[in-house]
């Protein structure tokens, strides 16, 4: 089992997951969040289907692991995908102590070197809202901290983490707080008390906002579909939010990827939602999981990403999400590598033109000799140069026995 850090919501992902084997294959409506936002009916797009060539396509990256070893693999994975370079980092704050949360942890550095390695790169950090998170905490408890938060209370921890982010010289990073709030897993869910769920949200965004210095953007990043609450309820208005995510697995089982698309809060949801609140969107986590390795949804996911453009996406790469870090998934493994491959500068490869072969001369049958003449066989080549079968005549030698 992962580490807390490495990607919180492992408890969810788990079932299932400790049985596969992890290969070391290195080589709504208005912005208070009332309403209910369904589906479109859209024309999704076909399988296979992407940006021409020249086309600029959006960063991404995949998670690899939360600490400096998931730097290290972030050049692994480029390789992997024949150059193609990894423009965005993903990493998660622990969120067992507050300590964690204000970002006393010794693997920012490494990310922080990474990030400033180039101008383009992006810094993804999702930050956990409470102490705990992923202990089981009741309802009843998240309720009385939730509206602790809404008061104020934890202001403190926030600030000290933007002023850490600042001091490393990442100020521009993209800040998932409190991400898949909708569901049950976390203590950071917002079901309990959405009201003050909100209001702690933006608290936390304008104590961060206040820190000298800082550039962040705030993600506001749901699970896929409904859940225990509608993330619309739970949307904290567009004045705190600069990016609507969604993490987003290849599940439940038998789920079709026309479905993900269609469903109550699914994906063509968020990007209803987002287009009406002038928002960019994302995909933090997205992957595999209950159809195990499935080519034809990541055919579709990386055709819908292509389409729609999110600011940034980051696939989940461990099993049994994965497909560079997990052997169980080869067929999907084999789509993201050509699909991904040779991707340089944010744009799609132009095909490599297959050169016209210059035509060969097939060379001319020979006459047949003249009578008396014995031919010498010097070969097709040869007597397409001369111009014919050399021979021999055979009163030559009658002259000169």
């Amino acid at each position: 089992m992962a580490p807390q850090h490495r990607r919180a919501g492992v408890r969810r992902l788990a079932v299932g997951a400790a049985a596969v084997a992890v290969t070391a294959a290195l080589a709504s409506g208005p912005a208070s969040g009332a309403g209910v936002v369904r589906a479109a009916d859209p024309s999704a797009p076909a399988p296979g289907a992407g940006p021409a060539a020249g086309e600029e396509v959006p960063p991404f990256g995949a998670f690899l692991s939360s600490d400096a070893r998931g730097v290290a693999r972030m050049a692994q994975l480029s390789r992997w995908l024949g150059g193609t370079e990894l423009r965005v980092g993903h990493t998660y704050l622990p969120g067992n102590r507050w300590s964690d949360i204000e970002g006393d942890i010794g693997f920012l550095e490494a990310w922080a070197k990474w990030r400033n390695d180039k101008d383009d790169r992006m810094l993804v950090l999702n930050v956990p809202l409470q102490e705990r998170n992923e202990e089981g905490v009741r309802d009843d408890e998240v309720r009385h901290l939730l509206r602790r938060g809404a008061a104020g209370e934890f202001d403190h921890h926030f600030r000290a983490l933007a002023e850490r982010l600042v001091r490393l010289g990442i100020p521009d990073t993209v800040l998932v707080l409190g991400w898949e709030m909708n569901g049950t897993t976390y203590t950071h869910r917002c079901g309990p008390d959405p009201e003050s769920w909100k209001k702690y949200w933006n608290r936390i965004v304008t104590t961060m906002r206040a820190v000298p210095g800082q550039k962040f953007r705030f993600d506001f990043t749901p699970s896929r579909g409904r859940d225990a609450v509608p993330w619309t309820e739970c949307y904290p208005g567009d004045d705190t939010v600069d990016i609507i995510g969604m993490d987003s697995y290849d599940q439940p089982s038998g789920m079709s990827f026309d479905q993900q698309v269609k469903e109550p809060y699914g994906l063509q949801a968020q990007v209803d939602f987002a287009k009406a609140h002038g928002k960019p969107i994302s995909y933090p986590e997205w992957g595999l999981f209950r159809n195990g390795d499935n080519p034809e949804y990541m055919r579709r996911m990386l055709a819908w990403i292509d389409r729609h453009k999110p600011l940034y996406n980051t696939l989940t790469d461990y099993c049994p999400h994965g497909v560079w870090q997990c052997g169980a998934n080869p067929g999907s493994s084999r789509v993201y590598r050509s699909v991904l491959s040779g991707r340089t500068d944010g744009t799609i490869p132009a095909p490599t033109p297959t050169p016209t072969p210059t035509p060969v001369p097939t060379p001319p049958t020979a006459p047949l000799p003249p009578a008396g003449c014995s031919p010498v066989d010097l070969g097709n080549w040869v007597e397409y140069w001369l111009g014919g079968k050399l021979c021999l005549r055979f009163d030559w030698w009658s002259r000169n026995d």
